[in-house]
């Protein structure tokens, strides 16, 4: 049966069009994919009509060349390579329709396979697909946003993709493209925030994003987006929140000579919280991605530290500590990083907000590391914090801590101190 779609594919009946798309159909199969592929001038057959000056039969044909791209096989993408070249080409060409359908060929194809990637890039996909950045298509850059992010995600991204995407001016059009998305399409900025987030994950190009301004640009993004939110009603914004979320969190991180001023804006705490308020039900993920960011902005910049207790933010931040093991060991760093500041914080921190539960109500080492932690700054900077504690039954709690040896010691040193 596979034969015969092939010949009829090959003998050039005025029903061609009708053959490929039989052909199609059948190549959704696995099995019909390998066997197709086997065969002897089958992919050289789809690739001569990939040429066809006939618009519908060269549109099929690059169909049929999809079907074969969705295998999760890497023979039978490998089997695809002597398209490639076309594919490339074809990206500058004017209809949206085959342009979109040769830009996740493409990114179909490299996902599976080490030796379609190292064929690509010296054919030249980087420098293809810069070309294509400025479509006024939405759907094209979605497709071209698909085929980079799957490029990015390569284990050899590091050291052979990013150099290539910052020497190709890609950088900037990205961080445009995600920073507009509201507006020209969400779909594009999705694919491109992933984009950024594997850049950043690899440790290449950090510096050119900051210089490019991409923390105050991200940081601008969020705001935009919390005033679109509400709750209900922010249908597919969670998926730009994550990476977004992603994005400043990694840079922060990277950032040695303190946060960009440019991004101290009480503004992004609110946008934090409200987007939190409006996702975690629906979507518990962002919960962890948030405080991460929380976290970041908190470590080494007081005015976070400031704005969240200004704010009257930490009733909300304390409402996340049962929601998971990983919240609430971040919800009590974020707490740390702010008693850290000195004791005008813990004062603050003990004026606005009654200690966090008891370690009973903890689960886990690191939890419990950091509540004590908490526990230890407060006393230090704050005797009357240590005071209350006492008075509310905090020391029999400590005094029944049953974890590890090194945390039993922490919790007697507390006890002493209180």
């Amino acid at each position: 049966q596979v034969e015969e779609l092939l010949r009829g594919v090959q003998r050039g009946s005025a029903d061609r069009r009708g053959s490929l798309r039989r052909l199609r159909w059948a190549l959704q199969d696995k099995e019909t994919q390998h066997k197709f592929v086997r065969l002897e001038g089958s992919v050289r057959a789809l690739v001569g009509l990939l040429t066809s000056s006939q618009a519908h039969v060269q549109l099929e044909a690059a169909r049929c060349l999809h079907e074969l791209s969705h295998a999760t096989e890497p023979a039978v993408a490998e089997a695809c390579l002597p398209a490639t070249p076309y594919l490339l080409t074809y990206l500058s060409g004017h209809s949206v329709e085959f342009t979109e359908l040769c830009l996740y060929t493409l990114g179909n194809l490299v996902v599976e396979s080490e030796a379609v990637r190292k064929q690509l890039l010296p054919q030249g996909i980087i420098p293809a697909l810069a070309s294509c950045i400025q479509s006024p298509h939405e759907a094209v850059l979605e497709g071209l946003g698909y085929v980079l992010s799957q490029l990015l995600q390569a284990k050899e991204a590091p050291e052979d993709i990013v150099p290539l995407v910052l020497d190709s001016g890609l950088l900037q059009h990205m961080l445009r493209l995600v920073c507009s998305g509201l507006k020209s399409g969400i779909g594009a900025a999705v694919e491109f925030a992933w984009c950024l987030h594997y850049i950043v994950c690899s440790h290449v190009a950090n510096a050119a994003l900051l210089a490019l301004g991409a923390l105050p640009a991200l940081a601008s993004l969020l705001i935009d987006v919390a005033s679109e939110m509400s709750p209900g009603a922010a249908e597919g914004l969670e998926l730009l929140v994550c990476p977004v979320l992603r994005c400043l969190s990694n840079l922060l991180a990277e950032e040695t000579a303190g946060c960009d001023v440019r991004v101290l804006d009480e503004r992004l705490l609110v946008a934090l919280f409200l987007i939190l308020q409006c996702l975690f039900q629906e979507h518990p993920f962002i919960v962890q991605e948030s405080l991460w960011l929380l976290n970041n902005l908190t470590a080494d910049e007081p005015f976070f530290c400031s704005t969240l207790l200004a704010l009257d933010l930490l009733p909300a931040l304390l409402q996340l500590l049962p929601h998971s093991q990983t919240a609430s060991v971040l919800v009590l760093t974020v707490l740390c990083n702010i008693a850290e500041k000195g004791p005008a914080y813990c004062q603050e921190l003990h004026r606005r907000a009654a200690l966090p539960p008891p370690p009973g109500t903890l689960c886990g080492t690191e939890a419990l590391g950091q509540y004590l932690e908490l526990l230890h700054l407060l006393f230090l900077h704050c005797p009357e914090a240590a005071a209350d504690f006492v008075r509310q039954g905090g020391h029999e709690a400590l005094e029944q801590q049953q974890g590890s040896a090194e945390l039993a010691a922490r919790a007697q040193a507390l006890l002493h101190m209180a």
